[in-house]
């Protein structure tokens, strides 16, 4: 190789992580379970989403704009930028684990909560299917595919910004609800399939089988 393509780099989880991922993995796709056997078919607010979302509601009756621009960050656009620009970022710096699992992350949560979690569970908002809320599974894919990334990073950025991009998540998480687009516990579960999808693509991505693979494609392509 002359250094101009992608290696298969180190793990994304070192040893010592790896245990964490799988205990986060399985801890969120608990969370989504239960909460969704709770509230299957459900088409109103228990009396815990009821006194969590009715004073977010009612602050953002009057700034529904701002609501809008506060969800902006979990849509399709937003999601499609940010993921390309970590995908190019492991790639120009070698890591093509990485930039795999910078593309997959949103699009894998996509899918588990659309096609998976929402008919199965068949929980609805003002008629809308509502479990989980797409929006924060998203944010929250995209924060915690950050905060793997940077896992080597200096002490300041590998705190910072993902604090900062679970912060967002938050504030995404707070708007859909005051939009009237989710439940608070749909969010929780949301945030869930975000964070337990990147675990489980970084576990399945340093399986050595997978790392190997990656490797031989790298250099089948080189020569």
């Amino acid at each position: 190789m002359d250094g101009t393509y992608p290696r298969s780099g180190r793990s994304l989880l070192t040893a010592a992580a790896r245990p964490w991922a799988g205990g986060l993995l399985v801890g969120c796709a608990i969370l989504v379970a239960v909460l969704g056997v709770l509230f299957a078919h459900q088409s109103t607010a228990d009396r815990f989403d009821h006194a969590v979302d009715s004073p977010v509601v009612t602050w953002f009756g009057g700034h529904q704009h701002l609501a809008l621009w506060l969800a902006f960050p979990g849509t399709l656009i937003p999601a499609v930028v940010l993921s390309a620009a970590m995908v190019i970022s492991c790639l120009l710096t070698g890591r093509l684990a990485g930039a795999v699992l910078a593309a997959l992350a949103v699009p894998v949560a996509i899918v588990l909560n659309e096609a998976l979690f929402k008919p199965l569970v068949h929980r609805t908002y003002l008629g809308q299917i509502s479990y989980p809320s797409g929006h924060t599974a998203t944010t929250f894919a995209l924060a915690a595919t950050v905060a793997l990334l940077l896992l080597a990073a200096p002490r300041p950025l590998r705190i910072l910004i993902p604090a900062a991009a679970c912060v967002l998540g938050c504030v995404v998480a707070i708007a859909v609800i005051g939009l009237r687009w989710h439940y608070f516990t749909d969010t929780v579960a949301g945030a869930a399939v975000g964070t337990g999808t990147v675990c489980g693509l970084a576990l399945v991505l340093d399986l050595p089988t997978v790392r190997r693979w990656l490797s031989a494609g790298i250099l089948h392509r080189a020569g």
